[in-house]
């Protein structure tokens, strides 16, 4: 069992063990958009892997490498975002594990430097002494994403897949609304105990977070097809009445997850429309579809 709810179980350089094969260092990098940090997971015993370096920060990587022990045997990326895998240069050259990603490059934002050694996808499995991890490909959140499935704990290793207390941002042209669904869907239907994010808390029960997660998605949807339906054509306009609670920078990054609703509209022939808009449901005026 994860160990008490408090503050202190990310405070910088502390190893929080939350099973005997599972343990984290979340990284000094709290945010807006990364809550109390990035985690940093390390998995198993007598070999040991790194799943999220997070950031290039010298004293976050020496404490990974301390709580490695001399035994790491790779260091795994969920995927290419600034705050997970920039420090998988400085880890590998104190340890000299290989590092392990997604072959997708990603177009937006992005670590520019990551050069993996190897390939992972889905479907690929990780061995060590007293650990399996099996390699799941869930993009949305980004091309590249990858979760990880501790088999004997039942613990998936999350990324960015879902987070703790927030929802993710799903931006194109690396994010894609309809995947995001996709790759929640096909985790829903996993045999789970526990889901370890990137950001937060570990988050039970699984089905119940996932759960969520896509009703909170479709709700979205819902207003934004209302809201083009009734003639709010522009997504600032559409941010501007859903994300009504929010502050102004929140309000920002939303601006891609609304972008990604509707390219997921148009695909599926409900709205048309591209860019910041104007979006128009694909029956408006006369029952002709606009472009």
């Amino acid at each position: 069992m994860e160990q008490s709810q408090t503050e202190d179980q990310f405070t910088p350089g502390r190893l929080y063990r939350v099973t005997p094969r599972l343990a984290r260092i979340t990284a000094p990098n709290p945010g807006m958009m990364t809550g109390p940090g990035t985690n940093t997971w390390i998995v198993g015993d007598a070999d040991r892997v790194v799943v999220d370096p997070g950031p290039d920060d010298e004293a976050h990587l020496q404490a990974v490498a301390e709580a490695g022990d001399g035994r790491i045997r790779a260091i795994l990326i969920t995927h290419a975002h600034p705050d997970h895998s920039p420090g998988a240069r400085r880890l590998q050259a104190i340890t000299d594990a290989p590092v392990m990603a997604h072959p997708n490059e990603l177009q937006g934002i992005r670590d520019a430097e990551l050069a993996a050694d190897h390939a992972i996808d889905d479907g690929d499995r990780l061995d060590g002494d007293d650990f399996t991890l099996h390699c799941l490909h869930t993009p949305g959140h980004a091309a590249d994403h990858l979760c990880f499935l501790l088999e004997q704990d039942r613990i998936l290793i999350a990324g960015d897949q879902v987070m703790d207390g927030s929802t993710v941002v799903i931006s194109p042209p690396d994010g894609c609304m309809q995947d995001y669904l996709n790759s929640l869907r096909r985790l829903r239907e996993l045999s789970l105990e526990a889901i370890a994010p990137g950001h937060g808390r570990l988050l039970r029960p699984p089905r119940d977070v996932l759960e969520a997660v896509i009703a909170h998605r479709l709700e979205r949807e819902r207003m934004i097809l209302e809201l083009v339906s009734a003639g709010e054509a522009q997504i600032p306009e559409l941010v501007g009445r859903i994300y009504t609670h929010v502050p102004e920078a929140l309000q920002r990054v939303a601006f891609g997850s609304v972008r990604a609703h509707l390219e997921k509209l148009r695909d599926e022939g409900r709205v048309t429309g591209d860019g910041h808009g104007p979006w128009r449901t694909a029956n408006a005026g006369n029952g002709e579809e606009q472009s």
